[in-house]
């Protein structure tokens, strides 16, 4: 598949997509979120691609949404009537029981995407992450981060909200309090301050953030896939459940585990004193 506005490769298992639209700093848009998408429905069914690793063309890991576009949508909703409610809660849910199911290569997608992958995945963020770029980079299992990354929900700064999924994801992350004062702001922080955050698992010198995400790409795609798929599977639902729900679906999951291949290596390698050779089955 070619590709105008991503570059991909495969090294030892991990899918290294990266976004490339160096005129718009990697915002993305319409054509970038299509390729995305389709890169990642082919990612996941190809049993010899086990990790993805998001990352940007530097100096940007993706600076938020192509504004291209906007001033249109804006034309075109001023000739829409307003619902008569005068709080925005009551115009929201009033448009809420209204709405049009969003299409599967707009922003809030791509994020939902990446989300549910059914396999692990690291976020590289080696410069801005912007409004809807913060959301990707949310959306990965893990980020890494960069000494010159910039996170920001700049959202607001645009007269917008957070429509990436943030809002459910950051509180989960770093709080309820921490997460408002991120939207509300649009501030940007650096990869320190993510890392202090808990928004970011690690923090590299710049010349060492990709090594340092390929090292654990790597190991992660010589290892049990099927297990790192179960347990993100129970780490997503088990945030809506009781601790007794999440042991009940855990013993389900245990129980399939058990009859997987990777399980029986693990066995068989501990019992002959060596390293297990996963094959992801």
């Amino acid at each position: 598949m070619s590709n105008e506005f991503i570059k991909t490769e495969n090294q030892d298992g991990v899918l290294v997509l990266t976004m490339h639209d160096p005129p718009t700093r990697n915002a993305l848009g319409l054509e970038m979120a299509k390729e995305i998408v389709d890169t990642l429905d082919e990612f996941e069914n190809d049993p010899s691609q086990r990790v993805l690793l998001l990352t940007g063309t530097d100096p940007s890991f993706c600076s938020g949404a192509n504004v291209r576009g906007f001033s249109q949508r804006i034309q075109e909703r001023e000739q829409q009537v307003d619902p008569v409610e005068s709080l925005p809660w009551g115009k929201m849910e009033s448009r809420f029981s209204k709405r049009e199911q969003i299409s599967r290569y707009q922003a809030p997608q791509v994020v939902l995407r990446i989300h549910e992958l059914q396999k692990p995945s690291i976020a590289a963020v080696n410069g801005h992450a912007m409004g809807v770029g913060c959301g990707l980079a949310l959306a990965c299992d893990i980020r890494f981060a960069g000494e010159k990354a910039q996170f920001s929900e700049a959202f607001v700064q645009r007269g917008l909200i957070p429509g990436d999924g943030s809002c459910w994801q950051l509180p989960r992350l770093i709080g309820y309090s921490n997460a408002l004062m991120l939207q509300y702001t649009g501030d940007r922080i650096n990869g320190e301050e993510a890392y202090r955050l808990g928004l970011a698992s690690k923090v590299y010198p710049d010349s060492e953030l990709m090594d340092g995400a390929m090292e654990l790409a790597t190991r992660f795609a010589s290892g049990p896939t099927q297990s790192y798929s179960l347990i993100k599977y129970l780490v997503h639902q088990s945030m809506d459940m009781s601790l007794s729900e999440s042991i009940g679906l855990a013993h389900v999951a245990q129980e399939h585990a058990r009859t997987t291949e990777d399980h029986k290596e693990a066995v068989q390698a501990f019992l002959e004193k060596r390293k297990p050779n996963f094959k992801g089955q």
